[in-house]
């Protein structure tokens, strides 16, 4: 059974996301609670668990600084921030210092919950875009369920016509995907889209 620390000093966040887990597929992993930092580094010596969600604001620590003593003592361990703020300088301080990824609370749950499932599924923290994440970033929610899954794709690195193939949709359907995908987000390139999600 995968084991994910929840670190969060707000309890609500810590029992929804519990509960929105059980109530949406993820029943077999076993969710384990923090609210300091001091806490979780307590938890996480005895249980060393799977995955770390670890919020930025914490009442023995505040912003990055959690993130850069948590893995200060326990460097293999897997941590993704999860947080409100979610400023694109957080995003990339944080994943310099090594977190596995970037959580924003204001995603909806089934999206958190997709992350956590793609991260317990992997073997070790991917560089790069999430494919999981094209559901998360703010101009997501004017996408249509075939422009969310092509830029899944895109995000993978897959050209127009590997996307066409594996969806069974037609070139010019994904060409045209792709554009009203870019101009809902405000992309000026296939690259700039991208880079909107690292």
């Amino acid at each position: 059974m995968a084991t994910v620390l929840v670190v969060d000093d707000h309890e609500m966040t810590r029992l929804g996301l519990r509960a929105c887990a059980q109530a949406m597929g993820l029943a077999s992993v076993e969710w384990l609670e923090a609210g300091t930092l001091a806490g979780a580094m307590a938890l996480y010596e005895s249980r060393r668990p799977d995955l770390v969600l670890l919020d930025l604001k914490l009442p023995d620590s505040l912003g990055l600084q959690g993130l850069r003593r948590f893995l200060a003592h326990f460097p293999d361990a897997r941590v993704a921030v999860f947080s409100a703020a979610e400023g694109a300088l957080v995003v990339e301080q944080a994943t310099a210092l090594g977190a596995l990824g970037f959580v924003p609370k204001s995603a909806s749950s089934a999206c958190i919950l997709d992350m956590v499932r793609g991260w317990l599924q992997q073997a070790s923290p991917v560089a790069g875009p999430s494919p999981a994440m094209a559901a998360c970033r703010p101009g997501t929610e004017l996408l249509s369920p075939t422009q969310i899954r092509v830029l899944e794709r895109v995000l993978a690195g897959m050209s127009n016509q590997q996307i066409a193939d594996e969806l069974g949709l037609a070139l010019g359907t994904v060409k045209n995907a792709v554009s009203s995908i870019m101009l809902k987000l405000d992309a000026r390139s296939r690259l700039h889209l991208i880079s909107l999600f690292r």
